[in-house]
């Protein structure tokens, strides 16, 4: 009975089942039995409770650590599978982000090369396609930034015309008015719009790459 008691004392100051086992070492059922009489006290109970949000917190961070880990080994070991990339290569790649991202002619209404994203890399990766393939200079692209107005426009000007090694004054910037009762989560410091890359006077161009896609199509279908 020396442990029936020591158990009970424990669990009036608020220990978890887990805590008493490992003070009164015997079977949790016994100690279920002993204790299912035992009220607490509400500082008791709350500590209880505090201890298994805890828990369940530790939980869920430790799960988090590890999708985190297994992520970066699952990437780090596809990345080696790409090895050189060729011209060839760079220019299949663009036909398929411009086929994807790009402007199309529609209802025989002409458009010229107009590429619209937010992923940085993409755009940078589209911007290295048309030095290559038109042999268009970046600084004679024309970049538009869409941006919400209640975001923090500077700092997304300042992104882009960092990143992508452009003068504040390339950018040119239009705000998207946002609706009432609306909430929004594009305002923080890390969002930064969406770029618009566009070739002047490019339609040809675009009805180019339209038929090099329908060349990839006739290739693979």
């Amino acid at each position: 009975m020396e442990k029936k008691q020591k158990a009970i004392i424990l669990r009036k100051r608020g220990l978890s089942y887990s805590e008493i086992l490992r003070e009164v070492p015997v079977a949790k059922s016994t100690l279920s039995l002993w204790l299912r009489d035992v009220g607490l006290a509400k500082k008791q109970q709350q500590r209880i409770t505090n201890k298994r949000i805890l828990s369940a917190r530790k939980g869920a961070e430790k799960r988090r650590n590890q999708r985190i880990e297994i992520t970066k080994e699952i990437k780090n070991s596809s990345r080696k599978d790409i090895k050189e990339i060729n011209e060839k290569d760079l220019w299949l790649i663009g036909i398929s982000l411009h086929w994807a991202e790009g402007a199309k002619e529609k209802n025989g209404n002409s458009s010229g090369i107009i590429f619209s994203n937010s992923d940085l890399r993409m755009i940078l990766i589209f911007i290295k396609w048309i030095e290559s393939v038109f042999k268009i200079k970046k600084s004679e692209l024309v970049y538009e930034l869409y941006i919400h107005e209640t975001a923090n426009i500077k700092n997304a000007q300042n992104y882009w015309s960092k990143n992508i090694s452009i003068p504040l004054n390339n950018i040119r910037t239009y705000l998207k008015k946002s609706k009432i009762n609306t909430i929004r989560k594009n305002s923080d410091d890390d969002y930064y719009g969406l770029i618009r890359v566009r070739i002047k006077k490019s339609t040809n161009l675009n009805r180019m790459i339209d038929g090099w896609v329908d060349g990839v199509c006739e290739k693979l279908l």
